[in-house]
């Protein structure tokens, strides 16, 4: 059975769940803000410096709500 996922924001919906056309891996787009780990349920800022590594986030960006 698939959890329902629900955000404290429309924003974090969006950049979470955004999809780029132009880039197969989502550490590649520049467009692509936030990841979230589903296994771990940890979010992170993306540092878009050609690797894979983010800083993990408590508080939403956009709203402040704690994850």
């Amino acid at each position: 059975m698939s959890k329902k996922k629900s955000y404290c924001c429309e924003m974090m919906k969006t950049n979470t769940s955004f999809n780029c056309d132009l880039h197969v891996d989502k550490y590649d787009c520049p467009d692509t803000l936030i990841d979230h780990n589903i296994e771990s349920s940890y979010f992170s800022i993306i540092i878009h410096d050609g690797g894979t590594s983010g800083i993990e986030i408590n508080f939403c960006p956009w709203c402040g709500s704690k994850l």
